[in-house]
């Protein structure tokens, strides 16, 4: 069924999903649905009575692997592993830096109308420009 669809339609359909899920979040909870900081205190103390992050993250693995059932998935070439970890780890420590990952301030962040989220995005949607611009130019 979901094959069918057009891919515009289906990545509207999941970004009202992640929207609602972050509001129902802090709806609920209190709490900002930023992966980055969800999986980190998660692994920080994974033994914590307060086991919501690791539901939250089960939820976001399962609900892709079913979902991912009904989708024809693109085959992308695989990369070696000296791109990789590298990537990683920059992907991490920009994580760090910034106080929190693309999705965090991209969904949480604007939805609060945070200034320090819309710089945030402005920066990571510039270098990705600045990226593609200059990785086509090379190819």
């Amino acid at each position: 069924m979901l094959a069918n669809l057009h891919p515009y339609f289906i990545a509207a359909i999941g970004g009202i999903l992640i929207g609602l899920a972050s509001w129902l979040l802090w709806w609920g909870l209190g709490r900002i649905a930023g992966v980055s900081s969800i999986t980190s205190e998660a692994l920080a103390a994974p033994t914590h009575p307060d086991t919501w992050r690791w539901a939250f993250l089960a939820g976001l693995i399962v609900g892709g692997c079913l979902l991912g059932q009904g989708l024809e998935i693109p085959t992308l070439p695989t990369r070696p592993l000296y791109l990789l970890i590298p990537a990683g780890l920059l992907v991490g420590f920009g994580t760090v830096w910034g106080s929190g990952c693309t999705s965090g301030h991209g969904v949480c962040g604007l939805g609060r109308l945070s200034l320090r989220s819309l710089v945030a995005v402005g920066t990571f949607m510039a270098i990705g420009m600045i990226t593609v611009t200059l990785m086509r130019g090379a190819a």
